[in-house]
């Protein structure tokens, strides 16, 4: 190889090293994550996280990542048998644990909150790896304290420009509380609850107006966020009148934005974060995990926080044999068609497949069904593009409305292959024998009643943890209360169909929404629509927007059946 060759390694020095990558994760949003970090988050050896942002990050990580933890447990308080934890690590103790990841040659990802280069002490951790001589390289991330006030409605900088200062409280000087004091700028304050006020009490004797707009937030960009508007003088009373001081969390990091740009009405046009419909509401989505994620990144796009909970649990038929001669009926050219009315369905019949060592390319010649968009789009995945979808209402009525009658001349078989669930009703069987078409009506899956949730998750759902559940079929009400109890009568009760709100009804509930169409994206929608409704009533009558959780218990009146 030629020695001027730009493969050729310029630093044989390292070459034994691993490298660190240093990655701003953003102040809580984990939406907020960038592209590179993604991707360096998969090729990571190792993941050594703030246990802020160690969820956040840790999705992304491949898995049997090593995640080494930045806690510490109290050797004297152990010994004592009290576990108290120390966090975190000092940063001797972290710069050494990132060296020594990284002289065994992996690849370390080292992740901290907010920004490498403005949060933290990242940069006192790269100047100790640039002395050891391991390479090293920056991902820069969403900076907490820009980050938070774009969430909060509150813009740094617009077309006259400003004067933008970050400070943080904890390490303030007197000279500098002195400089900001005298400047007319907006000023970003890095404080907690608990010394917010006397931030703002420094500023005032710096020389800031007492009555210059102020804005707290606290747990920024989170669905856990909360905002306060005042001012430099009244911030003290608005914490003691709200309740918020004292209170044991009073340590909790906020931002405060001090300026005209934090101003009450201009924050109240521009808090697009905390005005989403559902924000902050804790909505129970009672499905399998594989089919309530696409429905739990909707409800988040609402400002929810979903948590699922299956009810339901699939396993395989009991007989396989029947599966198994209509699936190699499929390849021999016993059907015309084949109809998918869930997403298990496709699932079963893929497994199916791969068991065989069969591909997409076994439904050549055979026209393909499905009952709606989500089965569609599984077998989109599958490599399957349906030939009918119904145009109309997705269920098993709709898609015999569109259904073709047999038709001897054009219709050179006259069978229909029907993989679905051991309970699924007969509607779609006697509909299509009534269309001429000659049925295998074979059990694909079972569905079964899935294990109890935790203690906590249904002391969550019987007491008013939550804010909404989700009711996608009659079966998931009532494995929900079989499984957990009747969710609290301050719960809203969102219902896809007629069908599904009268088994919600003759189990006790009262169900508040209803969904136009049966789809789960539609039931999503109309919750957000419920949701909406309710803070707007609540903004015109002057009255705080509370979370239906967060309302006294038994101050909505149960309904009777």
């Amino acid at each position: 190889m030629n020695p001027s060759s730009p493969t050729t390694s310029a630093f044989p020095a390292v070459a034994t090293h691993g490298r660190v990558t240093f990655l701003g994760a953003g102040p809580g949003d984990p939406g907020l994550l960038t592209l590179r970090a993604v991707e360096a988050l998969a090729a990571a050896d190792v993941l050594i996280a703030e246990p802020e942002v160690l969820e956040v990050v840790r999705t992304h990580a491949r898995a049997g990542v090593d995640t080494p933890q930045l806690t510490v447990a109290d050797e004297t308080s152990a010994a004592a048998g009290v576990p108290v934890i120390r966090t975190p690590l000092a940063l001797n103790d972290v710069a050494n644990l990132v060296m020594e990841a990284a002289r065994s040659g992996r690849r370390v990802v080292r992740a901290v909150t907010g920004d490498p280069g403005l949060d933290g002490n990242a940069a006192e951790e790269m100047l100790v790896c640039a002395s050891a001589g391991i390479p090293f390289e920056v991902v820069p991330g969403v900076a907490t304290a820009v980050g938070v006030p774009a969430y909060a409605g509150v813009p740094l900088r617009d077309k006259q420009g400003a004067d933008v200062r970050f400070v943080d409280a904890k390490n303030a000087s007197a000279r500098c509380w002195s400089e900001v004091g005298a400047s007319d700028g907006i000023l970003v304050v890095s404080a907690t609850l608990e010394t917010v006020s006397a931030a703002a009490a420094e500023l005032v004797g710096a020389g800031r107006k007492p009555d210059t707009p102020l804005t707290v937030t606290v747990a920024g960009t989170t669905t856990r966020q909360r905002t306060w508007s005042a001012t430099l003088g009244t911030i003290a009373q608005v914490f003691k009148q709200g309740k918020v001081l004292p209170s044991p969390e009073g340590a909790r990091p906020v931002i405060a934005v001090v300026g005209e740009h934090s101003a009450a009405a201009r924050r109240e046009d521009l808090s697009w974060f905390e005005s989403k419909p559902l924000f902050g509401w804790r909505v129970l989505v009672p499905r399998t995990k594989e089919q309530a994620a696409s429905l739990s990144d909707q409800l988040r796009s609402y400002g929810a926080v979903p948590h699922e909970v299956p009810t339901i649990a699939v396993e395989p038929p009991r007989t396989p044999q029947q599966m198994e001669r209509a699936v190699k009926g499929l390849v021999t050219g016993r059907y015309e068609w084949i109809a998918f009315t869930s997403v298990n369905a496709v699932k079963a019949v893929r497994e199916k497949f791969e068991e065989y060592g069969l591909d997409a390319r076994a439904f050549a010649g055979i026209k393909v069904a499905a009952v709606g968009e989500q089965t569609a789009a599984a077998l989109v995945e599958f490599g399957v593009k349906p030939d009918l979808v119904p145009s109309g209402e997705q269920s098993a009525a709709g898609l015999l409305e569109d259904w073709p009658p047999y038709d001897p001349v054009f219709d050179p078989i006259d069978r229909v292959f029907l993989p679905r669930a051991d309970i699924a009703t007969e509607t779609l069987v006697a509909g299509l024998i009534e269309l001429g078409w000659e049925v295998d009506d074979v059990t694909a899956y079972r569905t079964v009643r899935a294990s109890p949730p935790p203690a906590d998750t249904r002391e969550a759902i019987k007491g008013g943890g939550f804010d909404a559940v989700l009711f996608t079929s009659s079966s998931t009400v009532r494995n929900l209360v079989g499984i957990a109890g009747k969710p609290h009568n301050v719960t809203v009760i969102a219902c896809i169909g007629p069908a599904t709100a009268k088994t919600a009804e003759e189990h006790g509930l009262r169900v508040d929404v209803l969904s136009p169409e049966p789809s789960v994206s539609k039931l999503a929608e109309a919750l957000a629509e419920y949701g909406a409704a309710r803070r707007e009533a609540a903004k015109e009558a002057g009255e705080t927007v509370f979370r239906p959780s967060e309302r006294r218990p038994g101050a909505r009146r149960r309904r009777t059946t």
